[in-house]
């Protein structure tokens, strides 16, 4: 693994740990917001931005593949999940 890997993966970690700490935040306030029943419908909201942003993990992996890929020439899986 050369320097400029090293330094993608690095930026793709600090986003998908940000990615993961949005999608605890969502769902922590929107459960919050479910004990009382006018702000259900804001806590169901948040719940969706949640579960939709559950979908940006994936495609920070990939898109990280696809960096390296272009970067090497070669497909890249150093074993790293974010």
């Amino acid at each position: 693994m050369g320097g400029d890997e090293l330094v993608i993966q690095r930026k793709y970690e600090v986003v998908s740990i940000v990615n993961d700490v949005m999608v605890a935040v969502w769902f922590v306030i929107g459960s919050v917001l479910f004990f009382s029943e006018t702000t259900t419908t804001a806590g169901t909201w948040l719940f969706l931005l949640g579960s939709v942003q559950l979908l940006i993990r994936p495609v920070i992996r990939l898109t990280r593949h696809i960096h390296v890929h272009r970067l090497h020439g070669t497909a890249s899986d150093s074993g790293f999940d974010y």
